[in-house]
């Protein structure tokens, strides 16, 4: 990728990229407040309207499922419309559907309104992937997604303190209404910033009298981008084992300290939140020292993945197979940064090796590998399991999913470089 008319591969200035940046982060961060919010009011529904552990799973798969069906022509709209406006609308949806959530009165109602907050999220991480990938410059992509997607853990903890918080105090219903607003208004103010111009579909065919003659994509040339790069494949299905892990404990991890430690959902919620909190330390110094390895060894944006993931699934293992107390918790909490580190070098991937026009597109094809043999089956899977078993046993087997995805990604390095190399080199220009 090439920008045009900037210095330092910067699209806008870099102050005003930082500020799109800024919005792009918080949004993010209330996309997972409005999602989360759910995990810390399982008792209080449990206990009003008798659901089981399998149900609370599915109030969280089900933003999950909405998203696989959603992500891809979404993204293909947002690449190919605008990415501002397409943002802007669609964190206006979410919003308003976590807003609904206060008003339902049975799992039905809450269920379809789970299913319209995914609605509305399902192409925010591909268009904002793809916004902040013109933003900046290539060799800092690693680092800007560490930093983007600290919002993730943050907006978590927040749901999860929050919700928590406010259920005690007022009543679930309002934990709902309080953490929709501000994601509201950061939504309208997001219809403002300037975009960049749609990349057309061109690619390099031939030379002609030593020019380089570009010809419009066909459709099987659109579907090669996403069938040819082995290293981008290997990457989807090993990102959905590493999120299987990550949403299989921020669902249940509240739930595991209120019933096997007895304490009180306020309290539990707030140590659940704080190991989701450390992913902030995992992804901006994951992708920080993913950029730096890559600066000697290409082949870094997939290896170190591998390692983490490794380390992650090792931390998790141990920590519920062999111990309890402080020393399990310690265990965690050192898993809530590791499990994070892997994120920003594996999207990164998904945006190196894929022709710039299509970059949201790519992503929602992350997006949908993650969500649909991912983050939608981990929470499913850990309430299945508790509920024929016990909870314990159920987070202890899910670190497996993490060795899984490390093997696949150290397969992946093999072919990056010859993959980056294939890539249509084009310009992006300012938009309005």
């Amino acid at each position: 990728m090439k920008t045009a008319g900037t210095r330092d591969g910067y699209l806008f200035s870099k102050g005003y990229s930082y500020y799109v940046f800024s919005l792009l982060f918080l949004l993010y961060m209330f996309d997972y407040i409005d999602r989360m919010v759910i995990v810390s009011l399982f008792p209080y529904l449990k206990i009003e309207w008798g659901l089981s552990d399998t149900q609370c799973g599915l109030l969280v798969s089900s933003v999950y499922w909405s998203i696989v069906i959603l992500s891809l022509p979404i993204s293909v709209v947002i690449d190919r419309w605008s990415r501002k406006n397409s943002i802007g609308l669609m964190a206006v949806i979410w919003s308003l559907a976590t807003a609904a959530c206060a008003f339902t009165n049975n799992f039905s109602q809450l269920f379809i309104a789970r299913t319209v907050i995914g609605a509305g999220e399902a192409g925010y991480a591909p268009g904002g992937t793809a916004t902040f990938s013109a933003l900046f410059p290539e060799k800092n992509r690693s680092m800007i997604v560490g930093l983007w997607t600290a919002a993730l853990p943050l907006g978590s903890a927040i749901g999860i303190v929050a919700g928590g918080y406010v259920a005690e105090r007022f009543g679930w219903r309002h934990a709902f209404g309080i953490v929709a607003l501000p994601g509201l208004l950061v939504a309208i103010l997001f219809f403002f910033v300037r975009d960049y111009k749609t990349v057309e579909l061109k690619q390099a065919v031939r030379f002609h009298r030593g020019e380089e003659v570009r010809e419009k994509m066909d459709c099987m040339a659109i579907v090669r981008q996403f069938t040819t790069p082995r290293s981008l494949i290997l990457t989807y299905i090993a990102f959905a084992g590493n999120m299987f892990l990550t949403a299989a404990y921020l669902s249940w991890l509240p739930t595991y300290f209120h019933r096997v430690e007895n304490l009180p959902m306020e309290k539990a919620a707030l140590k659940g939140g704080l190991v989701m909190m450390l992913a902030i330390v995992g992804f901006p110094v994951g992708g920080f020292l993913a950029d730096k390895w890559r600066e000697k060894m290409i082949r870094a944006r997939l290896l170190f993945p591998a390692i983490t993931s490794v380390v992650t699934g090792v931390l998790f293992f141990v920590g519920f197979y062999w111990l309890e107390g402080t020393a399990q918790y310690g265990l965690i909490l050192a898993g809530g940064i590791t499990a994070a580190a892997f994120s920003p070098a594996a999207i990164a991937v998904t945006q190196d090796v894929i022709h710039p026009g299509l970059r949201a597109t790519s992503y929602s094809f992350c997006v949908i590998f993650q969500n649909l043999i991912g983050s939608s089956l981990g929470p499913l899977f850990v309430g299945v399991i508790s509920d024929r078993y016990d909870i314990r046993t159920a987070l202890t087997i899910v670190p497996i999913a993490s060795l899984v995805s490390a093997v696949l990604y150290f397969l992946a390095s093999f072919f990056y470089a010859n993959d980056l190399a294939r890539v249509e080199k084009v310009n992006i220009h300012v938009g309005v």
